[in-house]
């Protein structure tokens, strides 16, 4: 994994969105590999419960700008203090179904263990760069979303562990910029409108 190919990407930001959100995609240096740091989004959330993301959240009216939020939402659910994540680039901006613009910031921070939580965040688990960029663990489908149009859904399968996504989206974005790998040009299935989620 080469962050150096974060230096030369410049994000696409989007001008207006009716809500704002940020997140960190933190990277880990385990054991002499790279790896990825992940929540998983506690049951009982109202909002994308089980699901595995980046730590962050909301912007708040306090907070300084979008960096900012990320860094404290980071703090709040999983204890990364502000000062510790290093911030290497910035990935494009990401829309969802709910209204929200997410902002992406790429970062190294520590290999420790993290205190997540509960009332947020079910789980913290790093997921190595070498199973996520490994074709098996790789499938994608399109699906027509009265909301969104064509769309193209991501699922990176690791262990007992699925990103899929706004986060799979940003996932996809990033491995591309930083690895060898891409995501392959067709999909696994076409789905219709309304189809169960494979997860």
């Amino acid at each position: 994994m080469e962050l150096s190919g974060l230096l030369g990407h410049e994000p696409i930001t989007v001008a207006d969105a009716e809500r704002w959100a940020s997140v960190l995609a933190p990277v880990v240096e385990r054991d002499g590999e790279p790896s990825i740091l992940f929540i998983k989004r506690a049951e009982h959330l109202g909002s994308h419960p089980g699901q595995m993301a980046f730590p962050g959240g909301g912007h708040e009216p306090f907070d300084l700008d979008l960096e900012e939020t990320a860094r404290r939402e980071a703090f709040e659910e999983i204890g990364l203090d502000r000062s510790e994540p290093s911030i290497v680039g910035q990935l494009d901006d990401t829309t969802t179904t709910s209204g929200y613009a997410i902002r992406p910031y790429v970062a190294q921070v520590p290999d420790r263990t993290y205190d997540p939580d509960e009332r947020e965040v079910a789980e913290v688990t790093t997921l190595p760069v070498a199973d996520l960029t490994d074709l098996a663990n790789y499938e994608s489908e399109r699906r027509e979303r009265p909301e969104v149009g064509d769309t193209r859904v991501h699922y990176f399968h690791v262990g007992d562990y699925t990103v899929w996504g706004a986060t799979g989206r940003m996932l996809v974005q990033l491995l591309e910029l930083t690895t060898d790998w891409c995501a392959p040009e067709s999909v696994d299935r076409v789905v219709p409108a309304g189809a169960e989620f494979p997860v």
